[in-house]
């Protein structure tokens, strides 16, 4: 991705409830959140919001061609996998899907970040580490940035998520997406 002053570069959020903005106004969505903070530090990325509330990394898989068929995309934050998680799928099977929806971005040259995502203790022992372990993983067989925890600092915080508990209220959004312009930010440079 190089920044070019007269050029809109594109990236696009792809990921669940976490990245569309469940329970929100549009104006508290991390994609315009995220576009704005990216403005104030001199950035003109337009971002576009390609997430679905409750997807799986099967559901992104199946709609990943059609979002990225988009012309201009130069990047894809990739943060799928906490519904799976949250169905009990097996690890394997949504590092698969995971690794698919990489390879489509890849050959469509649009750069890739990988949001990691983190599963509670309660699925047992073997579940968290085989489920933790697909992020970093697949961030080190494709070379890819990552961020090791979309949610870093946001989940189980009260006052930075909605009353659910899960998703982030307007303060948290506006942290997830410091979070994710700093990896932007990193690759750029």
């Amino acid at each position: 991705m190089h920044i070019n002053a007269c050029a809109t570069e594109k990236l696009i959020l792809f990921g669940d409830s976490l990245m569309a903005g469940y329970g929100l106004p549009k104006e508290h969505h991390l994609s315009i959140i995220l576009e704005n903070n990216l403005k104030e530090a001199g950035l003109n990325i337009k971002v576009i919001n390609g997430s679905v509330s409750g997807s799986t990394s099967s559901g992104g898989l199946n709609r990943v061609d059609w979002s990225l068929s988009e012309p201009g995309i130069d990047l894809i934050i990739l943060g799928l996998g906490a519904n799976d998680m949250l169905r009990g799928i097996k690890p394997d099977e949504t590092k698969k899907n995971l690794e698919q929806i990489i390879n489509i971005a890849k050959n469509k040259n649009i750069k890739i970040i990988l949001a990691g995502m983190v599963a509670p203790n309660t699925l047992g022992k073997k579940y968290k580490k085989d489920f933790d372990d697909i992020y970093p993983k697949l961030s080190k067989k494709y070379n890819l940035p990552l961020i090791p925890f979309l949610l870093e600092g946001v989940a189980m915080n009260p006052s930075l998520n909605q009353r659910d508990g899960i998703h982030p209220n307007k303060e948290g959004i506006v942290k997830i997406s410091e979070t994710i312009k700093k990896s932007i930010i990193n690759i750029l440079n």
